[in-house]
C-alpha cells in the first residue's frame, strides 16, 4: 500500500509547510475532447477505488517492504525520503487506516469542467499526506471517461431513435451498442471497470469481467448486461463454407437472436448467395438473424446488409414512414468510434431504415483509445491552515497554461434550480442552505464509514439517466461568489507574483 504513489510524492511530507490542516480537490478541467457544445461528463468509478486501495487497513510489514525498497531508490541507489513515522503513527493509533477524510459526489453524477467531484481533507500531523492518495483517487479518470464516451454515444443513437424508431419499440435502445473491449484492455482490472462504466449506458457487452463484477459486487445478483451466441471468422473457415457455418448457427440457436460474421471471403457474395440459401431455414427458426461485417468502409458494408436483407426477407414501414426488416438486423463492430457512430446512423436513416435495424460494437475506441487528458482530470492543493492557525486559500495559475486554473478553498456542490438541478460549486462558507444541501458525501474518514452504504449499480443507472435527461449540455458549473473568490486570490497571489515576492 505504501507504494500506490507516485516516487516524489513519498517525499512531501518533509517538503510541505508546518500546517494544521490542508484540503485538496479533484476536477475535470475541460469536457469530453474539449467538446463546446455539450459539456456533460459523468463521475464514476470512486467505490472501486475506495473499497479496493484506500480502505484497506496498512500494517508493519507494509512499511517494512516499503523501507526495504526505498532503501534503494534514490538516485545512485541510495535512500530515498518517505514518512515512515507517520505511517507507523497511523498504524498504530488508526488501526493502519490512512489518516485522512475523502468527500465524493455520488456515483453516476453528471458533472461539468471545475465541478469539485471529490476532496481530501488531512489534519494536524498527517496534513502533509493531504495528496498522498492522490495518484490512486485520479485513476477514476479512466472509468468515468468511458461512462462519458458510452453515455455520449447513447445520445447520438437516441437522436436516430427519436426520428426513425416507433416508440413500443424504443426499448431496443439499451442494446444498439455493444462492448467489444475486452481483448483490447491491458489487463482484466481494466475490463472489469470500463465494461461496467459502458453498462450504465448500456445493457450489451461481451466483456464477461465486467458483466459478472457488475451483477454479483455491485448490484445484489441482478442481472444488468446480456450478449446472444455468435459466430467468429474461425468458425465461420472451419466449415467447408460459410452456408455451412451459418446452417449449424440457426440450427443451434436459431429460435433466438443469433449474430454471423459474413466476411471471411466475400461479404458481397456471401449477402447475395448465403443469405438466400439459408433463408427458409431461418425462417422456420422464427428467430433474428444479425448480420455482422468485419471490413470494408464501414457505413457502406451496413448499408449493403440492409439492402440485402431487405430484398431476401422483406420489411415494414413504421409510422415515421422508415422501414424495419423483419427478423433480420446489422452489427457494425469494426472501426467503431464515437464519430463513426454517428456516420452510419445518419446513412441508414438517409437510406430509409429506422434506427433500430442497426447495432454497433466498440471496442478498442470504447475500453483503450483514451486517456487522462480526455477530460483533463486533475487534483490539486486548494486550502491550507498553517501552524500559527491563519488559513490560505491557493490556486495554480500558470501563465502558459490557463487551461490548468485550480480553484481556491473548501468546497461545496449543490444543485442549482435555477439550471435544472445541475451542480455547482460554492466555499463551503457560501454554500445555499436550501435544497438537499452539500452533495459532496463522506465516503472514508480515517477508515470506513460508520452507517455508510454504497447505492446499487441500478441506483447508479437511474441517476446517470435522470440527471443527463434533465441537465442542460452547458451549465455555470462554478457559483459567482467562488468566481469572485478566485479572482480575489488571484489577484493576491498574482501581486506576489509580479513584485517578486512568489520568487523570494
Amino acid at each position: 500500500m505504501p507504494l500506490l504513489t507516485d516516487s516524489y510524492k513519498a517525499s512531501h511530507y518533509a517538503l510541505y509547510p508546518d500546517a494544521q490542516r490542508a484540503v485538496a480537490y479533484a476536477e475535470f478541467r475541460h469536457s469530453y475532447e474539449k467538446d463546446a457544445e455539450d459539456e456533460r461528463m459523468v463521475f464514476y468509478g470512486i467505490r472501486y477505488v475506495i473499497e479496493h486501495y484506500v480502505c484497506r487497513p496498512w500494517t508493519v510489514q507494509d512499511v517494512d517492504m516499503a523501507e526495504a525498497f526505498f532503501r534503494t531508490h534514490n538516485a545512485g541507489f541510495t535512500p530515498f525520503p518517505f514518512p515512515k513515522a507517520l505511517f507507523l503513527k497511523f498504524i498504530a493509533e488508526n488501526n493502519g487506516y490512512f489518516p485522512v477524510r475523502i468527500e465524493a459526489l455520488p456515483e453516476g453524477s453528471v458533472v461539468y469542467p471545475h465541478t469539485p467531484v471529490l476532496q481530501i481533507v488531512a489534519e494536524h500531523e498527517y496534513s502533509p499526506l493531504v495528496t498522498y492518495l492522490e495518484t490512486v483517487l485520479l485513476m477514476t479518470w479512466y472509468p468515468s471517461t468511458v461512462a462519458t464516451l458510452a453515455r455520449r454515444a447513447r445520445t447520438a443513437i437516441a437522436d436516430a431513435y427519436q426520428k426513425s424508431v416507433d416508440d413500443d419499440m424504443a426499448w431496443t435502445l439499451n442494446s444498439r451498442m455493444h462492448d467489444f473491449g475486452f481483448r483490447a484492455c491491458t489487463c482484466v482490472e481494466q475490463s472489469m471497470l470500463g465494461g461496467a462504466a459502458h453498462l450504465l449506458s448500456f445493457e450489451g457487452t461481451d466483456t464477461l469481467s465486467a458483466a459478472f463484477f457488475v451483477q454479483h459486487r455491485l448490484n445484489a445478483g441482478r442481472p444488468v448486461a446480456t450478449s446472444i451466441p455468435a459466430t467468429e471468422h474461425s468458425v465461420m473457415t472451419a466449415f467447408a463454407s460459410e452456408r455451412q457455418a451459418l446452417e449449424k448457427l440457426l440450427r443451434t440457436f436459431g429460435d433466438g437472436v443469433v449474430a454471423c460474421v459474413m466476411d471471411s471471403y466475400d461479404y458481397t457474395r456471401a449477402l447475395a448467395e448465403v443469405l438466400p440459401a439459408i433463408a427458409q431455414l431461418k425462417l422456420d427458426r422464427g428467430g433474428v438473424l444479425v448480420i455482422r461485417p468485419d471490413s470494408g468502409d464501414l457505413v457502406d458494408v451496413v448499408l449493403q446488409g440492409l439492402r440485402a436483407a431487405d430484398s431476401v426477407f422483406g420489411s415494414d414501414v413504421n409510422s415515421k414512414g422508415y422501414r424495419v426488416l423483419r427478423g433480420v438486423s446489422v452489427i457494425q463492430g469494426d472501426g467503431v468510434t464515437p464519430q463513426t457512430l454517428r456516420q452510419i446512423y445518419d446513412a441508414t436513416l438517409a437510406a430509409g431504415y429506422s434506427a433500430q435495424n442497426v447495432a454497433v460494437g466498440m471496442g478498442g475506441a470504447l475500453l483503450q483509445k483514451l486517456n487522462r487528458d480526455t477530460m483533463s482530470m486533475a487534483i490539486k492543493l486548494s486550502s491550507i491552515t498553517y501552524a500559527d492557525g491563519s488559513t490560505r486559500d491557493i490556486m495554480k495559475f500558470p501563465r502558459a497554461g490557463s487551461s490548468k486554473v485550480s480553484l481556491p478553498g473548501e468546497f461545496a456542490v449543490c444543485a442549482d434550480p435555477g439550471q435544472a438541478g445541475a451542480p455547482v460549486a460554492y466555499r463551503t462558507v457560501d454554500a445555499p442552505d436550501s435544497g438537499d444541501g452539500n452533495q459532496l458525501k463522506i465516503v472514508y474518514d480515517h477508515g470506513p464509514v460508520s452507517g455508510m452504504s454504497w447505492d446499487c449499480f441500478d441506483d447508479v443507472r437511474r441517476r446517470l439517466n435522470d440527471q443527463w435527461a434533465c441537465f442542460p449540455p452547458r451549465a455555470n458549473a462554478v457559483s459567482p461568489s467562488l468566481l469572485a473568490h478566485q479572482k480575489a486570490v488571484h489577484d493576491d497571489q498574482a501581486k506576489h507574483v509580479y513584485e517578486g515576492a512568489a520568487f523570494a
